[in-house]
């Protein structure tokens, strides 16, 4: 089954938990945060999930785990529950434009703590509003859900891993290509990539209307950046939130991919780790 959906098979579904993930990304600054969108209007039905609170631990001492840090079973389990989610019922979560960050962060932790079916809206709000499917402003007030959280489900990568990986497999950075070559770097306080990782920006994984290429051209576009059977695959970006796309990219691909949640701003913690640039 397809991690994706769309608009209108979505608007067909009943007994489903919607999950609006919209957030205000941090080399963003401008523009509404997310909970302030949902109040605008989401569709019907859907609760706000926030990420940071929500899909993150707090960071810990000296940054070690990252920005977004993954939570504790406990933890996800009680917001999870919280927001209404039950292992029984489908989750659908989706975010403003193209699944690029937030949305596929949920997808990713609630498959990583078991969660049997969960998908993506492919295209997020603005697919479902281009296609004449209502909003909603009033806020969702779900019953408790029953979801017992598991971790394992998905497969994760620690720095070591990461570093060994990008020799002996194939590890690919998500973020924008200026990044990953080191010209750049807006949040984390060295600049470059994890030496052998191959860029691999998530805006490519989408078309320009936001939705999900087709799973060959996904497919080939992984191939020719070494992803070919009998490779293990894994992926990192800035926080282990964007890489999140580019491993959900990979499983409409039909490729298993691992996601080193930590990511850069876990990665250059320790001094003693190589960087690269250009």
């Amino acid at each position: 089954m397809s991690p994706l959906i769309t608009p209108a098979e979505l608007a067909g579904l009943t007994g489903v938990s919607v999950l609006d993930v919209r957030w205000k990304l941090a080399v963003l600054p401008t523009g509404p945060a997310g909970i302030d969108s949902y109040r605008e209007g989401h569709i019907p039905g859907a609760v706000f999930c926030d990420l940071e609170t929500d899909l993150a631990a707090h960071p810990g001492q000296g940054g070690e785990g990252g920005r977004h840090p993954l939570p504790s079973a406990g933890a996800f389990q009680e917001a999870m529950r919280r927001l209404g989610v039950s292992g029984s019922r489908t989750v659908v979560v989706y975010d403003g434009a193209d699944s690029t960050a937030a949305a596929a962060r949920a997808w990713w932790l609630l498959r990583y703590f078991g969660h049997p079916d969960v998908r993506v809206l492919d295209g997020g709000l603005r697919a479902w509003v281009s296609e004449g499917l209502p909003v909603s402003a009033e806020e969702g007030r779900p019953e408790p859900g029953d979801f017992e959280a598991r971790p394992g489900g998905m497969p994760v990568l620690d720095a070591a891993r990461a570093g060994g990986l990008a020799s002996d497999g194939v590890l690919l950075d998500a973020r924008a290509a200026e990044r990953y070559r080191g010209e750049v770097e807006p949040i984390d306080p060295v600049a470059g990539h994890i030496p052998g990782a191959v860029s691999a920006p998530t805006g490519e994984n989408v078309d320009p209307s936001g939705r999900f290429h087709l799973p060959d051209f996904l497919r080939e576009r992984f191939n020719t950046l070494g992803v070919v059977p009998g490779v293990e695959v894994g992926a990192y970006c800035g926080s282990g939130v964007t890489a999140a796309h580019e491993v959900l990219a990979l499983e409409v691909a039909g490729i298993p991919a691992a996601l080193y949640v930590g990511s850069w701003s876990d990665w250059v913690t320790d001094p003693s780790r190589p960087v690269a640039t250009g």
